[in-house]
């Protein structure tokens, strides 16, 4: 039996004494932590804060910048995890740099998981955000076969038919697997190299070349026999990336530092040739301080062996998350003052070009807090003023990043939990005690405009189209504690919203999975999210905790406690118009006394982390197992083991 958690707003027992430790601090602090007195009065008033984007003169121009933005920690000469390597440069030498690079689309929201073509197989895509614009995964797959980076691994396996289900190959790429896609007959894969600290010693110095960003291309024509045709090596950490037709677009993050009065600039090495990347050729913007890195946009033609890698660097504060469209890349950084800085950057065929630059008040809460659309950039954020008190927006923007209109002050003491821009419309769930859905009429930019409202228990964290006029949400289900203060989360729940009429949002159909403690990875991971309209399909991999009321003496159990974990694996639902229903569930897990022996915390190697179909099979994978069901009856159709 289990002791009751405290828990406020996120479900999670990894962040239980981080939350304790920080109520302490901010009781201490004087309630810095937990002050909601005020009112909230937004400061859109912040679109020129930014200032405007320059190219640095010279390496001692660089230099200057950097000591007057305190980028550096005086103690240690820069970040503790970033030591001297390949880019190095002093008053003697700055090696030779690759090349730099020199319509804004409307962007239909709507639209399944991409689908490949190959063989005239229906097959499910990786769910993505933008249509046309690839996002990368751990699972790929192009109708035959599905490509999974499992640790320092790459596995392919032939998945069609479901009677030939077997692994073909295994590469092992010698380095944590982060992304990868699958383009053609090419396996686009990124890994990270970790520093190997050492003692100081004059003849090696402090370190190795610290953290690596690798880009590798395998041919995977032969299957069974992957070939590396490229390999690139930038310094810094990979962040993010697409891939748009046959071009690569991907941003590295390497800390800006100074270390013995000497700056250190990022690198990149193809084979036996090294580059560094001029001063001259990094932007800045001509306002800003605090903890900066450089922010490397690289673009590739992933198809050519001989195509060029196309970089442009910017100096940044330390970014938090992209939007992308066909043709631009939205670079959200977070500023000193609480608000989030804009780099708008140009892709277009391979080509990378700096376009504007601007602010809005608050932070966003992750990619699908942005969007483009008819030449304009709308961005919802979640803000503060002074007393900590947090007030939701949404802003449009123009082309040059200029706010033209704004909804200021919603839901004043909550905070954006999910967000999905459609066309027209954008829709908003924010939270702390119950769940408000805003739908917000966007067609006129310059006047914004909410026109309704729906209040319900719970907060969905993913928002998906059904179609136009219904929306999927995931979240949790939550119940308000008699304090009134705050509210306990549930199980994992799967709402239906009828938005045909926007200024009466209406939550349709709704269904619960489990008791407090259930979670899934589709929470927090769209990519673990599987979605077919044409199906009625929705696959989603979930923890399921129950709670024996039974254990109480009168028969219930309080709202903070947690259930007891049962079950792991996909659960599939027929979903429509109509509601939804559990159509049954997979799991790779055959021993329920693992769930016995979890305690507060399930981990293992056969957790079901994604799914994908194939015609009418259903494929689930977890660290140890690949499995095929039939999707009608969930009947299993075969299982191989992939090693724990």
């Amino acid at each position: 039996m289990r002791l009751p958690i405290m828990q406020i707003s996120v479900d999670t027992r990894k962040l239980a004494s981080f939350a304790l430790v920080a109520f302490i601090i901010g009781g201490a602090l004087g309630g810095l932590l937990f002050n909601y007195g005020g009112v909230y009065v937004p400061t859109s008033d912040l679109s020129n804060m930014f200032g405007f984007m320059n190219q640095f003169q010279s390496y001692d121009e660089l230099k200057d910048y950097l000591v007057a933005s305190e980028s550096y920690d005086s103690y240690w000469g820069g970040p503790l995890f970033s030591f001297r390597g390949r880019g190095f440069v002093d008053d003697m030498v700055i090696m030779e740099s690759f090349p730099m690079a020199g319509s804004d689309g409307a962007v239909e929201m709507i639209s399944e998981a991409l689908k490949g073509s190959g063989e005239s197989l229906d097959f499910s895509g990786t769910n993505v955000q933008v249509e046309g614009v690839d996002e990368a995964d751990v699972v790929k797959t192009d109708g035959t076969y599905i490509y999974y980076a499992k640790g320092s691994e790459i596995i392919i396996v032939q998945a069609y038919p479901a009677t030939d289900v077997r692994i073909v190959s295994m590469t092992n790429m010698s380095r944590p697997v982060q992304d990868i896609y699958i383009s053609g007959d090419k396996l686009i894969v990124f890994t990270a190299q970790t520093p190997n600290y050492r003692y100081y010693n004059e003849e090696e110095g402090i370190g190795d070349d610290g953290y690596r960003a690798i880009l590798t291309i395998l041919d995977i024509s032969d299957r069974a026999s992957p070939e590396e045709v490229r390999e690139i090596n930038m310094d810094g950490t990979y962040f993010n990336s697409r891939l748009i037709g046959d071009h690569l677009y991907f941003l590295i993050r390497n800390p800006a530092y100074i270390y013995d009065d000497i700056v250190e600039l990022p690198s990149i090495r193809e084979g036996e040739e090294w580059s560094t990347i001029d001063a001259d050729c990094i932007w800045y913007p001509n306002n800003t301080r605090g903890w900066m890195a450089y922010h490397t946009i690289a673009s590739l033609d992933v198809q050519d062996s001989e195509a060029k890698l196309t970089t442009e660097t910017f100096l940044l504060d330390e970014g938090s998350t992209i939007y992308v469209s066909p043709t631009n890349m939205y670079l959200i950084s977070e500023g000193w003052w609480r608000e989030s800085r804009i780099t708008k950057i140009g892709i277009e065929n391979g080509a990378i070009k700096f376009k504007a630059n601007g602010t809005v008040p608050g932070y966003v809460l992750n990619q699908f807090s942005m969007d483009e659309h008819d030449g304009y950039f709308r961005i919802a954020t979640t803000g503060t003023n002074n007393d900590r008190r947090s007030g939701n927006n949404v802003y449009v923007m123009d082309s040059e990043l200029n706010i033209v209109g704004s909804v200021e002050g919603l839901a004043v003491g909550e905070q954006i939990y999910s967000s999905r821009f459609m066309g027209d419309r954008v829709y908003l769930v924010t939270f702390k005690i119950t769940d408000p859905l805003f739908t917000i009429d966007l067609s006129d930019p310059e006047n914004p405009e909410v026109l309704g409202a729906l209040k319900i228990p719970g907060f969905s964290t993913y928002l998906h189209p059904y179609d136009e006029n219904i929306l999927i949400g995931i979240g949790k289900e939550t119940i308000e504690d008699k304090s009134g203060n705050i509210a306990w989360q549930q199980g994992v729940k799967i709402s239906l919203f009828d938005v045909s009429d926007v200024t009466d949002p209406k939550e349709l159909a709704k269904l619960e999975i489990g008791d407090r403690g259930s979670d899934s990875n589709a929470l927090y991971d769209h990519h673990a999210f599987l979605f077919s309209r044409s199906r009625n399909l929705l696959v989603l991999p979930i923890l399921e905790a129950q709670i024996d009321e039974t254990d109480f003496a009168d028969g219930e159990a309080p709202d903070d406690w947690y259930g007891e974990y049962v079950y792991q694996g996909a659960y599939v639902f027929d979903i429509s118009e109509e509601g939804i229903e559990l159509r049954g569930q997979v799991t790779h897990i055959e021993d329920p006394m693992e769930f016995l022996k979890s305690g507060y915390w399930f981990e293992s190697g056969y957790q079901v982390e994604r799914s994908l179909y194939i015609e009418d099979n259903l494929y689930t994978l977890s660290n140890g197992m690949l499995k095929v069901n039939s999707l009608s009856t969930l009947e299993e159709l075969a299982a191989i083991e992939l090693g724990e």
